[in-house]
């Protein structure tokens, strides 16, 4: 029996990698905060691909979330972890000095502490499995400074770093790490970011759906790739911050962006 463990799991991107386990054969344990909507999630999975599915419902910017995880992963999956997904996250738009400090340190204990503290404390499952994959899914802000998002871009830009240095540590232990970096979404990451609807359309217009971001994330997991940016025009995007001067792309980024503040 293979199992897969993917947090933030009831709506999105999450939702989306979720059921492409399941669909390629894999048993699911999800967690999120929603136990509605990760049941729903579970009676899916169960119905078109009958795969077992646990529930767990969870405040993961909690301290002590990770351990919690850890431990209920362990009593539903005792042959060990073949796929860890560090999917839990959100941004916050809006200034850094006019956002509150609590909520943007909440947001940096999802998007950063937990992906660090499950990934260490599943380490030992995923050894056990004899072959394991970590999927985190980052984003393109992860490649640049994004004035209005700081905090956000910056958290992920950590998550990239911290895929990339992982992925060496563990070349010859059977683990692969690979690190998704998704552009605009259509998930409700504008809303819970507090974005207008003027940016949101305009995001909108660019946007990929969270199943075909979770196509080609898994696709690439299970490649084995190091990292994966979906769609050629996050491609092209996120490249061109490699060669033109940071402070253009941060020019760039803070008039779309901060133009709607």
């Amino acid at each position: 029996m293979k199992t897969a463990l993917i947090t933030g799991a009831s709506r999105g991107i999450g939702r989306a990698l979720a059921l492409g386990l399941a669909q390629r054969g894999y048993d699911l344990l999800l967690v999120a905060r929603s136990e509605p909507q990760l049941r729903a999630l579970a009676q899916e999975a169960q119905a078109k691909y009958q795969r077992t599915a646990q529930v767990l419902a969870l405040d993961l910017t909690q301290p002590n979330a990770a351990s919690q995880v850890a431990t209920w992963a362990g009593q539903h999956a005792p042959g060990g972890l073949a796929v860890l997904v560090n999917n839990a996250g959100y941004g916050l738009w809006g200034r850094f000095e006019s956002l509150k400090l609590d909520e943007q340190l909440n947001m940096l204990q999802l998007n950063l502490n937990l992906p660090v503290q499950l990934t260490y404390a599943l380490l030992p499952q995923l050894r056990q499995a004899g072959q394991g994959y970590i999927l985190n899914v980052a984003s393109t802000a992860a490649y640049q400074a994004v004035p209005s998002l700081t905090v956000y871009a910056a958290s992920k830009a950590f998550v990239l770093s911290f895929s990339r240095g992982l992925r060496y540590e563990l070349k010859d232990s059977g683990i692969s790490v690979t690190c998704l970096s998704p552009g605009a979404t259509d998930t409700d990451f504008g809303n819970r970011a507090g974005m207008g609807s003027e940016l949101q359309a305009v995001a909108n217009k660019v946007s990929m759906t969270p199943a075909a971001v979770a196509a080609v994330g898994l696709k690439a997991l299970f490649a084995g790739e190091a990292e994966l940016i979906p769609g050629v025009l996050n491609k092209v995007s996120a490249g061109l911050t490699s060669v033109v001067p940071k402070g253009i792309v941060e020019k760039i980024a803070a008039g779309i962006y901060e133009k709607y503040l």
